[in-house]
């Protein structure tokens, strides 16, 4: 099987984690931190687009991030703001979640703590995961409304030194099995699988895209 093979049926998974939900303003952006800080960028225009009065970006060092930054992801992602005039009192750092269910814990303890009670947020990740965000976000904090977007670039165009394609195909290879393990473990809310879907994610498989799976 040859790389455009592979391209086709990634893409098939990418199209179903990408959720094109459609933006309204809210009350909170929650940028949930990761590798890419293009999310960082992603918040800080819906900001200044006015679709949320303030931001809070969530992250300490991931799995992902432990050796590529040099302090948490939150702190890095609101440097990015910073720098683009973003007023701090309208920044936000939970600095201790190292996974997405922390995410959203931590900033839900996090903002009580401050007074804060959004009710409806701006989901900020990355485009393959917010499927799984957005599935997580409803179990853990379901009164809540919740709409999940992402830097707005397709599969063509997403990869980049930092982020190869090889690496994203493995992470969302991963993330897929997740949407499917993690509903039966209590983690997030059932998103059913169609059938091309999971036989994309069994072909890749079997072609060695298994770097970031859960292992038994």
């Amino acid at each position: 099987m040859d790389m455009e093979d592979v391209d086709r049926l990634a893409k098939i998974i990418w199209d179903y984690l990408r959720l094109n939900q459609k933006l309204k303003k809210s009350d909170c952006i929650l940028a949930l931190g990761t590798h890419d800080t293009r999310i960082a960028d992603r918040a800080v225009d819906l900001y200044f687009q006015e679709y949320a009065p303030y931001i809070v970006f969530s992250g300490g060092t991931g799995r992902l991030t432990q050796e590529i930054f040099h302090k948490p992801e939150a702190e890095i992602f609101a440097d990015i703001a910073f720098k683009r005039s973003v007023p701090k009192e309208k920044i936000f750092i939970e600095n201790q979640s190292a996974n997405t269910g922390e995410n959203i814990e931590f900033t839900k303890n996090f903002l009580n703590k401050k007074g804060l009670h959004p009710d409806s947020f701006i989901v900020v990740q990355k485009p393959y995961m917010e499927r799984r965000s957005y599935a997580t976000f409803k179990k853990l904090w379901p009164e809540k409304e919740v709409i999940v977007t992402s830097p707005q670039l397709d599969y063509e165009v997403y990869f980049n030194e930092q982020l190869p394609k090889d690496l994203v195909i493995n992470i969302m290879v991963g993330d897929l099995q997740r949407i499917k393990e993690y509903s039966n473990k209590g983690f997030q809310i059932y998103q059913e699988i169609p059938d091309s879907v999971w036989d994309a994610y069994e072909k890749l498989v079997e072609l060695g895209y298994d770097k970031h799976l859960i292992k038994d």
